[in-house]
């Protein structure tokens, strides 16, 4: 081979291992900088949520932890002692003159009624409470029940729902016949609907009209007059429809749709502001009357 295409040939060679080079380079630039922006775009992202280990048992927990709204807390109106507190499965708010809860409030779904945890019976007074707690004894030999608002039957899905139903400050002066009687069968209704309708949001507690009647050698706690529930739920055409609930504490043994009210009467009796997390419309819309037919279980 002549000298001529000898170096022909190694200046092509060396034009493509430079070329080669070249191509080398610039795919080690591009991927360096996908794998860049890449990362970064990563990190800008929210992080990806964990996967779902929450129980059935324990979905009020997840609910209320992601929920926007709490559709269930009310208002107080007028100028009575409150305390609010938090607890696992339900909100109170305690007043610490009368030594009864303002109202308590909670979201009950269809997942925690299918719960099996025990009842606890072990009435215990609120570590959370400011001052003097109510410990389960002021009520002993006063005539009354230990009656819970939230009530020891929707908290089967948790321990500590469960033993959280029974503190004091979940407790009032109730009548035995009224406790075990009409109001048992009013909650045992809440529970079907949240079945039925997949859940229900609850308000509950006493209606004190007059102070001086109480029990209790120490903590002086008034016994109500009657007692409110109040009921708020979607139905599946998306619009919201609520119901109340007056009941005397006394003894009855009457049909439930007798003790129904729309809930802009129980607001009356009550001083407290319901369901004041929806649009002010819908909230006037669903508080001044009710449809039965809402409030009915099909069997």
């Amino acid at each position: 081979m002549s000298t001529h295409n000898r170096n022909k040939r190694s200046r092509r060679s060396a034009r493509i291992v430079s070329i080669a080079a070249c191509l080398v380079a610039i795919l080690s630039y591009v991927y360096s900088t996908y794998l860049t922006g890449h990362s970064q775009a990563e990190a800008s992202q929210p992080a990806a949520p964990a996967a779902a280990t929450v129980a059935a048992g324990q979905q009020h927990t997840a609910t209320a932890a992601t929920a926007d709204v709490r559709y269930e807390l009310p208002q107080v109106t007028d100028s009575r002692s409150q305390q609010i507190i938090e607890h696992l499965a339900y909100t109170v708010s305690y007043n610490h003159d009368w030594h009864l809860p303002n109202w308590v409030a909670y979201e009950l779904t269809h997942h925690e009624v299918g719960g099996d945890n025990s009842r606890s019976d072990k009435f215990l007074p609120d570590p959370l409470v400011d001052g003097d707690p109510v410990v389960s004894k002021d009520y002993s030999r006063s005539g009354y029940d230990r009656g819970h608002m939230a009530p020891a039957g929707d908290m089967k899905w948790s321990d500590q729902a469960m033993r959280e139903s029974f503190y004091m400050t979940n407790m009032c002066p109730q009548n035995h016949n009224n406790n075990a009687g009409d109001w048992k069968d009013l909650e045992e209704l809440v529970r079907d609907l949240a079945v039925a309708y997949g859940n229900v949001y609850v308000c509950c507690g006493p209606i004190v009209t007059d102070a001086s009647h109480t029990i209790g050698d120490v903590r002086k706690i008034v016994v109500p007059q009657s007692f409110y529930k109040v009921l708020l739920r979607k139905k599946t055409d998306s619009s919201w429809t609520a119901i109340g609930f007056v009941m005397n504490n006394a003894p009855a043994n009457r049909p439930l749709m007798t003790y129904m009210l729309p809930v802009d009467e129980v607001e009356q009796m009550t001083h407290i502001d319901f369901f004041c997390q929806l649009p002010d419309s819908v909230q006037a819309s669903v508080e001044a009357d009710y449809t039965v037919a809402d409030w009915t279980v099909k069997q």
